[in-house]
């Protein structure tokens, strides 16, 4: 009597896939996962920026907080938001002028962000580079 061909998949091939899948799985949300790009530079000084931002001026530093209002936005010039920073005499408020160059980034409110900003004349804080955290 002739015998019949299987009709199913061998087992080992499919535990194989399987675990492939799941190799390739947490691999990859191994790597991308941690996508928390950081900022270089020095960290603020809040109080020395509440003193006297002037002074600050043509330097460049690392502000990180969370975006508490945009206060005015034109496309041609950018937009100014208000960002909350922890600090240890309590929540400090800060406004940071967004270039126009930015305008393709979405900023939004209740975010937080680490945005690293030079200080123009007037003591004025403008973004260099954002990264949302």
């Amino acid at each position: 009597m002739a015998r019949r061909a299987s009709s199913g998949i061998n087992p080992g091939i499919l535990i194989g896939i399987a675990v492939f899948v799941a190799a390739a799985f947490f691999g990859g949300k191994a790597l991308l996962g941690n996508k928390r790009d950081s900022i270089s530079g020095a960290q603020i000084d809040m109080t020395d920026m509440l003193e006297n931002a002037n002074q600050l001026r043509g330097n460049e530093y690392v502000i990180e907080g969370t975006v508490d209002e945009k206060l005015r936005w034109t496309p041609d010039r950018g937009q100014v938001v208000s960002l909350k920073v922890d600090s240890p005499g309590g929540s400090e408020y800060v406004g940071i002028e967004i270039p126009a160059e930015f305008t393709d980034l979405n900023i939004e409110r209740e975010q937080s962000y680490a945005i690293k900003v030079k200080f123009r004349q007037g003591g004025i804080p403008v973004a260099t580079e954002i990264n949302r955290l």
